[in-house]
């Protein structure tokens, strides 16, 4: 489970929150030194050190954070074929894995999301450009079909638009193509016949 991810903003909220405190307590030492010297108690603060440690600390778990954003190696998969079916299983866990899936053009395929995850971020998974959008029922297997008719790059995310993946679909051979060798295919056979009716006796 990828759950440290959440873990660490939520500590670098803390963090920020208590070192902003501290700061923020700054400016108004004088006036907080009066009221404890008339109340008859003594203000302990913060020593500088610390403060320092808690901005540093912050400042490296959004390093982190940018680092596996940004930098992580992304993980593709070729679908496979069954029945005149592409598939390929997505494991949602902190995002997707595979987080690229290459599929051929014209054929259907079947994404499978296998979702392990229960942060309400990945509760559904959305492909804008074959206007899919679905729920992921928590530790579940979620099929989605659809045919790609057109090769290109198109991108699927969660439901709150962070975590994304992308399908990327190659071209077939065109059907132009196979027809154009089809009639190369007959005209050198016609051309055949013909000279066998002029030479019959040709390679006797």
């Amino acid at each position: 489970m990828k759950n440290w991810i959440i873990g660490s903003i939520a500590s670098i909220g803390l963090m920020f929150g208590i070192s902003n405190q501290a700061i923020a307590q700054m400016p108004h030492e004088m006036q907080m030194n009066e009221t404890e010297q008339s109340n008859g108690f003594r203000r302990i603060d913060q020593p500088l050190w610390l403060k320092g440690v808690l901005t540093a600390g912050g400042i490296g778990l959004i390093g982190v954070e940018l680092w596996w954003f940004l930098f992580s190696k992304s993980k593709s998969r070729k679908a496979d074929t069954s029945q005149g079916i592409q598939e390929a299983t997505i494991t949602v866990d902190g995002g997707y894995e595979p987080n690229r899936v290459v599929v051929a053009a014209g054929q259907p395929v079947r994404l499978s999301f296998d979702r392990r995850d229960p942060s309400s971020c990945l509760e559904a998974v959305r492909i804008p450009d074959f206007h899919i959008a679905k729920d992921l029922p928590l530790h579940q297997v979620t099929p989605i079909e659809f045919t790609p008719t057109q090769p290109g790059t198109y991108e699927f995310t969660c439901g709150m638009n962070m975590f994304r993946g992308v399908i990327e679909v190659q071209g077939s051979t065109p059907p132009e193509t196979t027809g154009q060798a089809l009639t190369q295919a007959l005209e050198s056979k016609s051309t055949a016949q013909r000279i066998f009716v002029v030479f019959p006796n040709w390679g006797h």
